[in-house]
This record gives C-alpha cells, structure tokens and sequence, in this order.
C-alpha cells in the first residue's frame, strides 16, 4: 500500500507510514525499512525523475517467512489499511476546495495514469496477457489532466508537495 496525496500534510504521511511500520514490526525489523525502499524505488517515474507519491510498502512473491507466516504477513499489512487511511480521510474530508484544487487532483491523477501504463507490470501483465483491458484498466482514476509544463507557484501547497513531500524521505 502507497499513499499518492495532492497536498502533504506532515501528520498525515507520518501516520500512513507508523501504520506500515506497526503491521510489519511483528515479523521482523528489517521488514518496514526494506518495503518501504522497494515501494520508493517502485513507484518512481522514471522519465520525470518523480515519486508518484509519499511511499508506503510494497513487497511481492514474498515467501522468506513460509507459507503461513508469509500469508500472516500480508494479511497484517491488508488489514492495517483502514487505519491508515481513515483518518487521513477523517481529518481531511471537510477541508474547502475550489477549481484550483480540482485543477491540481486532475493534473497529479495524469502521474497516476503515467505511471500504471509506463512502469506498473501488473498493468503490463494483463494487458500482454489477453486479459479484459477494460478490467485491467479499472484501476485508472475516471478522469485526469495533463499541461505543458505546467508552472507551480513558489511557495504554494502544490510547491511543498514538490519540495516537500515528493522526494524520498524517512517518515518515521
């Protein structure tokens, strides 16, 4: 699980990642600092040398632990999702926006869609496959946006996303 928000909010990214870290402690130290590497590395796009997003963990065909504790595993870091999330929703979901704010999540939704179609292999998969494409592509957000390079005023929320919460760093 990744976090891809189009406004930081230091408390936020640091409650996504202590619940990532919370659910893999259990089943070993170097689980979280390992996940969260993969997830970063993962979810960069590579042709606009930009995080997609604030990271979280990422991890697959992992089966170090054994069946049961691999499975235990996943299903810890699946359930935790809800807590990480919700209350990000929670202490977000009243905040004032305007076409401003509306122009910017569609804009940042088109790095979304850049990257499932450049470097997601489970996008890539389906789609050499022969799998329903318009299953594969359910995971698009229904409307984006892009801009020629599109200008970022100095010192606005969408420039500390840039500066601030886009570049790699250690949340927790």
């Amino acid at each position: 699980m990744d976090l891809t928000p189009y406004y930081g909010f230091e408390e936020d990214a640091v409650h996504f990642h202590q619940t990532c870290k919370d659910a893999l402690a259990p089943f070993g130290s170097d689980k979280y600092p390992r996940f969260k590497q993969w997830c970063d590395e993962y979810f960069y796009l590579k042709h606009r040398q930009e995080q997609r997003g604030i990271g979280g963990v990422f991890f697959d065909d992992f089966q170090e632990l054994g069946p049961d504790q691999s499975f235990a595993m996943m299903q810890s870091v699946a359930d935790s999702f809800l807590q990480a999330y919700l209350p990000i929703v929670e202490r977000r979901q009243n905040m004032p926006y305007g076409e401003r704010e509306r122009d910017f999540q569609l804009y940042r939704r088109g790095r979304y869609v850049e990257f499932n179609l450049v470097w997601d292999r489970g996008t890539h998969f389906g789609l050499q496959s022969g799998g329903r494409t318009e299953s594969i592509l359910m995971s698009m957000p229904p409307l984006a946006s892009w801009a020629y390079q599109r200008p970022v005023e100095a010192g606005s929320p969408e420039d500390r996303l840039y500066k601030e919460f886009l570049p790699r760093r250690d949340w927790v």
